[in-house]
């Protein structure tokens, strides 16, 4: 055990099982330890570094910000955030309005208390809300209510609010519970992330805002992984004619900085008055600031479409791999830099060979035991796309060769 891992046991609580390397610094796409080894990053910090490190806008804003204010209260008006909250209403709903938080659980915290203060005005008979198994919406108390993995929410305490599980892409089981039990919204991933990388079909997506429209309850999308630029549209949702009540966001929407929040559309836009909900540090101004510089990158600098074509090639290689081992690789599912690769190994196997890849140089993430989950950066060089397809190439030939012995 090193040292630093020493120091993380002793003083950390340990909420997460983490990998035996300590990272000294980070430049583009790679991580380096405080060894001086090289790790290819296709964890971008869990969806978060969606354009790797250091990216120039990126620094640059941090440091203008910087010199200018770390930290205001709410009492004052945020210029940088207030540009941020406008860019994201116009790359979206085109009308709405922006809550800030500190981070995607915030978010679904606030969604929470808009769809409680929407169904008490306009439709007070309407209670609770429909989410999908396996989904992912955060730990805090409020959003742990709306997580369909038992080994998240557990036995900890519930509020009381009435939560209705569906299957994915189930439309006949969602039309019944919105018959049945008349729930005030529904809340979705259009690409379970934690869950799998499990894509909802573009007709299950219709016919949630279809279901939403009739019954008239709130269609919430939730896009704090798949949301900035990951899936080849701003918001993943945007890749079919949708739109939406309320726009969860977070993760890569602050350049690396805790930011969060929601969109909120036409039906809630006088929901939350004065008192109702704020937070002391968001936003703040610095992860505003970011906030700026990666759409601007994704727009200005033409990143967006740079990491369409990217991900083209990724997407490319990944099925010639599962060609030639498709005994191992079940099947690849995702969008964009947004990719599962579903394995026959066991969850020891996927372990081992996750650290085999980092002894390699290559950092992935596994998601529901045995997905190889990867969340690329959009900065991806073809070179790196490369390095990886041949590395985990031995690494799954080597797997063949033992059975075979």
């Amino acid at each position: 055990m090193s040292d630093w891992q020493h120091l993380d046991k002793t003083y950390i609580l340990p909420t997460f099982g983490r990998m035996p390397i300590a990272i000294a610094k980070a430049e583009k796409n790679v991580l380096i330890d405080t060894k001086g080894n090289r790790y290819l990053d296709l964890f971008t910090g869990l969806a978060v570094n969606i354009l790797g490190h250091s990216y120039p806008r990126l620094m640059k804003a941090l440091a203008e910000q910087g010199k200018q204010f770390l930290h205001i209260s709410n009492i004052f008006l945020n210029t940088p955030a207030i540009r941020l909250a406008e860019r994201l209403v116009k790359h979206s709903l085109k009308t709405g309005k922006v809550y800030f938080g500190n981070s995607g659980a915030e978010a679904t915290e606030a969604a929470i208390k808009l769809i409680h203060k929407w169904s008490v005005k306009h439709a007070p008979q309407k209670k609770g809300i429909i989410v999908l198994k396996n989904s992912f919406h955060g730990r805090t108390l409020g959003a742990l209510k709306l997580t369909r993995q038992p080994g998240i929410y557990q036995d900890f305490p519930q509020i009381d609010l009435p939560v209705f599980e569906i299957e994915v892409n189930q439309t006949t089981q969602l039309e019944q519970v919105c018959e049945q039990f008349r729930p005030a919204a529904v809340l979705v991933e259009p690409i379970l992330g934690s869950g799998g990388i499990v894509l909802l079909t573009k007709e299950f997506l219709e016919t949630i805002q279809q279901l939403c429209q009739k019954h008239q309850m709130l269609f919430c999308v939730d896009e704090i992984q798949a949301g900035m630029g990951r899936t080849g549209t701003l918001f993943a949702y945007q890749a079919f004619s949708l739109k939406p009540d309320l726009i969860l966001f977070g993760k890569g929407v602050g350049g690396g900085l805790p930011l969060g929040g929601v969109i909120a559309g036409e039906k809630l836009l006088d929901a939350f008055q004065p008192g109702d909900h704020g937070t002391t540090f968001a936003p703040s101004p610095l992860s505003a600031a970011l906030g700026n510089a990666v759409l601007d990158a994704l727009f200005e600098d033409g990143m967006l479409e740079k990491g369409k074509q990217t991900a083209d090639y990724l997407w490319s290689r990944l099925n010639d791999l599962q060609t030639e081992f498709p005994t191992i690789i079940q099947s690849i599912n995702g969008r964009g830099m947004m990719i599962g690769i579903r394995t026959c190994f066991t969850k020891e196997e996927i372990k081992a060979l996750q650290t085999e890849l980092m002894n390699d140089g290559i950092l992935i993430n596994i998601t529901a035991q045995t997905v190889i989950r990867l969340l690329p950066p959009l900065t991806l060089t073809d070179e790196e796309i490369e390095f990886f397809i041949t590395t985990l190439q031995r690494r799954l030939q080597q797997r063949l060769d033992k059975k075979e012995v």
